[in-house]
């Protein structure tokens, strides 16, 4: 056969996804919004679209639309509770894709750790998430 590659699609949530590759990895997060949404994640686990926001200290609407595009990439997963949409890292993910995220989460611990802890002052919780979940 040529060399034209086609990509495989899965469907997950009524999503259409197209196989994670390297190249759209790292497109994916390559926006700096992006790699602190998924460093964030990896920092806290499952947080809400507010959280996220307060966080990054940027309007809802421009998060949505990076969430969209890491959850159309495979790098996210949603979920619905009432009105929030809670947001985490996909278990569905690559392996090599998971070791990228990890390993860039090593390599800037201490920015991820940061927006946490933002979160923790501005919901004062524990956990740093907020009454919305």
């Amino acid at each position: 056969m040529s060399d034209v590659f086609i990509p495989t699609l899965t469907v997950f949530r009524h999503t259409m996804i197209l196989l994670l590759t390297p190249l759209q990895l790292f497109k994916t997060l390559s926006d700096d919004t992006r790699l602190s949404i998924v460093l964030l994640l990896r920092e806290m686990g499952e947080l809400c679209v507010c959280d996220i926001g307060a966080a990054l200290d940027a309007p809802q609407p421009k998060i949505s639309r990076h969430l969209a595009m890491l959850r159309d990439a495979g790098v996210l997963l949603d979920r619905k509770e009432g009105k929030w949409v809670h947001y985490r890292l996909s278990p569905q993910m690559p392996a090599w894709a998971a070791r990228v995220i990890e390993e860039a989460w090593e390599a800037d611990r201490t920015a991820a750790r940061k927006l946490a802890s933002k979160l923790t002052s501005v919901n004062g919780t524990a956990d740093g998430k907020s009454c919305c979940g």
